[in-house]
């Protein structure tokens, strides 16, 4: 477990799409060394495209991490692993995707290709996503994204390699059309709510969310993905569970219900709501972790103006001045903010199949 927590936010502005709040709301997270921010996404409600979002946020911070909700269900994984690579180049390496599915027949009313596929299906489809994204960024080595317009030569064909994967519901044969990130693989998020996500979380996920209320529940869950993790033939330290907490920070330190560290978490519809103040908050965050029963938390504001100031100022700050939050980011990637290796790309290797033929 790292020394220092990690800790992210949610930017959601729910019924307001308007790109400049998130701006501004990333550059206060970002003030705060936050490791990255979230932007949700669902295909039952409207709102503007996450991806799109945060590909504007990108040149607007500097280090921050950037983390959309990409629904892998009725999407196609090529798609999604071009759009998710693009925002890594645009943001420098410091992309993520949080990786969600679609579970209702109105969802899939949308698309009309298909009905909807059990709790468990779509799930297993959201990992072999996640698995032939990175295989397919995989596809381009080092320096095969040349640009020789006098000799008509683009990609280096000598460089890529076809993918070949084939999943439960779809193949793919890759490569991208868009060369490997700077990161390797984007960092993969995912909320592990069940059994299900949960196995997909343990052996995909870099970063994994977790609802829990109380610290020995925090312990039993990271527990189980590190235990999944390792079983799949994962090194478990290359996993980060995150504590996931709705954040009511208005009526400050008064909130707060005698007994229950600052008047949360409590369960709710919506999640472990945390209610009380900024100092409490720091206190919960400095607890749990050093108990060793989660890597951080991953903030959901109620009202994200308001509680994104009140957490940034407040409790980041005091967590800050007693040394147990960092002050700056350690470098300029996402995987480096977390303590991520850069995975190897496993096309470099002698023996890869190269692409022939087709257009340029």
């Amino acid at each position: 477990m790292s020394s220092l927590p990690h800790l992210a936010a949610s930017l959601d502005l729910s019924g307001i799409p308007d790109a400049g709040a998130c701006v501004e709301l990333a550059r206060l997270a970002e003030r705060g060394g936050l490791d990255f921010v979230t932007l949700d996404d669902s295909l039952a409600r409207p709102g503007p495209d996450p991806l799109g979002v945060l590909c504007r946020l990108a040149p607007a911070t500097r280090r921050i991490g950037l983390v959309p909700t990409v629904v892998t269900t009725h999407t196609e994984p090529f798609q999604v692993q071009a759009a998710v690579a693009t925002l890594d180049r645009v943001g420098r390496g410091r992309a993520g995707w949080r990786i969600d599915v679609a579970t209702t027949e109105g969802e899939a009313r949308l698309f009309g290709r298909r009905h909807t596929a059990p709790a468990e299906a779509v799930r297993q489809e959201a990992g072999d996503v996640a698995d032939a994204a990175a295989r397919s960024g995989d596809g381009w080595e080092a320096g095969a994204g040349i640009r020789d317009g006098a000799a008509g030569r683009f990609p280096d064909r000598d460089r890529l390699h076809r993918v070949d994967f084939t999943g439960t519901a779809f193949p793919v044969r890759g490569p991208s059309t868009v060369p490997r990130p700077p990161q390797g693989h984007p960092v993969r998020v995912v909320d592990a709510i069940d059994g299900p996500a949960r196995a997909v979380a343990a052996r995909y996920a870099d970063v994994a969310l977790v609802r829990v209320t109380a610290p020995a529940q925090a312990a039993g869950v990271r527990d189980e993905l590190r235990e999944r993790a390792r079983a799949s033939g994962r090194d478990p330290d290359a996993l980060r569970v995150l504590v996931s907490l709705l954040v009511d920070l208005g009526d400050g330190e008064h909130a707060a219900e005698p007994g229950h560290g600052g008047g949360g978490p409590r369960p709710t519809g919506r999640g472990p709501l945390y209610r009380g103040g900024p100092v409490d908050l720091a206190e919960l965050v400095a607890g749990w972790h050093a108990d060793g029963v989660t890597d951080g938390f991953h903030f959901v504001p109620v009202e994200p103006r308001r509680d994104l100031e009140r957490l940034v100022n407040g409790t980041v700050t005091l967590l800050q001045h007693r040394g147990l939050f960092r002050t700056f980011y350690p470098g300029s990637t996402l995987r480096e903010h977390l303590g991520l290796t850069r995975p190897a790309d496993r096309c470099a290797v002698p023996g890869a199949t190269a692409v022939t033929g087709g257009a340029s």
